[in-house]
């Protein structure tokens, strides 16, 4: 044994990159458009068009400040996995990198609390779709919907990867040009363009001022807000898919984000200016889309129906996304040693079949739930797989901080991309995280994000250090020297 091998930054660097090879099989078929668009279609889902009325009735106007604090964790969130995507991009993405720069069990409660949390957030997709149809027939069961639509969805990623890219761009597509068109036909409202409209910025002071519930409010709303963000790290998910990583990663991931804040506080500035605040969400549960509202509101002929559709395509959207995304992880979780082999297993068309079929099982938890508590259920799931998504995205500003002393000391190439401000903006995104995650116990129906997250982390740790660290599972050692980034020109 040289003293090289006995080096530990060079056995890390040698475990980084066995990593990449252990998930070697996927096809490498995502373009940049099909990245950009697909992490469009995993963050802007339920959460902008059926959560955001949850978020109005905490903070009234003053969401608008809700939605600019959680683009701004988002910033920097995708700022930081850029940085480690682009130097390795693979399907188990933070998971792996969690496993590299922090610890084993890091890697191993990471991905799974993943796995979990958006399982059960295909769930409450699936829960919205139900919610969105029967606003079109109130009779229907909403279980109904949630089988019928779990079942294409479920068709549409057994297909291969390109397919699924292709299906998540135009349905992207709509949900881009649907908000563009709100937010144009909200301005035109606002200076006066419909009879019927009582539009105004007066609607952000007329009714209890601009924080009508206090700034602690504002606060809290983000327990809401910030999940309508979570979702957009399925790019680096899908950098271990992607044609040409080094290029395409970073200008997706410029894309997603300049659109994710103009989306979100364009739409929401718009829609609280059409109507009064109070009026977009008045009952106890989630019925309906605050944006369909909007259009009831206003008594614009057939526009509600046009919006409910477009709201509909957009939770099918999401739950596809994320679909794709828990069966990555699943994948990332059976090649690395810690679930059976078999869901390792890739199709002749590079789709993890196996992965994907066990993680459906989040659509039949929805399936349940939605039959045996309709009227909330969309409440109750969110908030089980809140804490996962603020788990996840926490532990990857943790693991930022390792990832780049660690990196330059195995005298790898210079990183394309770097994270500015580092460290202080991933120390800062990691502590606006752990603020919302405590603040779940005081929001109104989201005290089961502790009460279901604390236990499963305890319980997964439970798992890994009795069982897994014991037979010393970790990923299969494989002879590759060269990093993805050795032929990267310098000024690149």
């Amino acid at each position: 044994m040289t003293a090289r091998d006995q080096d530990p930054t060079a056995v890390r660097t040698r475990e980084s990159n066995s990593a990449l090879e252990v998930e070697r099989g996927l096809a490498r078929q995502l373009t940049s458009r099909q990245l950009s668009m697909i992490a469009i279609g995993g963050a802007i889902g339920t959460g902008l068009f059926l959560g955001s009325s949850l978020a109005v009735r905490l903070a009234g106007p003053s969401v608008i400040l809700t939605y600019g604090i959680g683009a701004l964790i988002a910033l920097l969130l995708m700022s930081a996995l850029t940085e480690m995507a682009v130097a390795q991009p693979t399907a188990g993405s933070f998971g792996v990198y969690a496993d590299l720069y922090l610890s084993r069990w890091a890697g191993f409660a990471v991905r799974y609390t993943y796995w979990a949390a958006w399982c059960i957030a295909i769930g409450s997709e699936a829960v919205a779709v139900g919610i969105y149809c029967r606003w079109w027939i109130p009779s229907s069961p909403a279980w109904l919907w949630v089988v019928l639509f779990s079942g294409l969805m479920l068709y549409v990623n057994l297909r291969n990867v390109g397919s699924f890219g292709e299906f998540e761009y135009w349905f992207s597509t709509i949900k881009v040009v649907a908000i563009v068109a709100f937010i144009i036909f909200g301005i035109a409202l606002i200076g006066g363009g419909h009879s019927n409209s009582v539009a105004g910025f007066r609607n952000y002071t007329a009714y209890g001022g601009f924080f009508p519930n206090g700034v602690w409010s504002m606060w809290m709303a983000l327990a809401f807000v910030i999940f309508g963000y979570i979702g957009s790290e399925v790019i680096a998910v899908a950098a271990g898919e992607a044609k040409d990583p080094t290029k395409a990663i970073p200008k997706a991931m410029r894309s997603m984000v300049a659109r994710l804040i103009f989306f979100y506080l364009g739409s929401m500035a718009v829609l609280l200016a059409i109507v009064p605040w109070k009026q977009i969400q008045p009952g106890s549960d989630v019925t309906a889309s605050p944006f369909v509202r909007v259009f009831e509101l206003v008594k614009v002929p057939g526009a509600a129906h046009l919006v409910n559709f477009v709201v509909l395509t957009a939770a099918l959207s999401s739950l596809n996304c994320n679909l794709y995304l828990v069966a990555r992880m699943m994948f990332s979780l059976a090649r690395a040693g810690y679930a059976p082999a078999a869901f390792g297993r890739v199709s002749s068309r590079g789709t993890p079949v196996p992965a994907l079929l066990v993680s459906a099982a989040g659509m039949l938890v929805a399936t349940a739930v939605a039959a045996l508590s309709p009227g909330n259920a969309y409440v109750v799931l969110l908030g089980v797989s809140l804490f996962g998504g603020l788990f996840v995205w926490g532990t990857i500003f943790v693991t930022h901080l390792f990832f780049r002393p660690k990196w330059i000391a195995a005298g790898n190439p210079r990183l394309p991309v770097l994270m500015p401000g580092y460290p202080y903006t991933s120390i800062l995104g990691a502590a606006l995280l752990l603020g919302i995650m405590i603040t779940t116990w005081w929001v109104p129906g989201m005290r089961d994000t502790l009460l279901a997250g604390v236990p499963w982390v305890a319980f997964m740790s439970g798992v890994y250090f009795l069982w897994f660290r014991r037979r010393g599972a970790a990923p299969e050692k494989v002879n590759v020297e060269q990093s993805p980034l050795e032929n990267v020109e310098e000024g690149s």
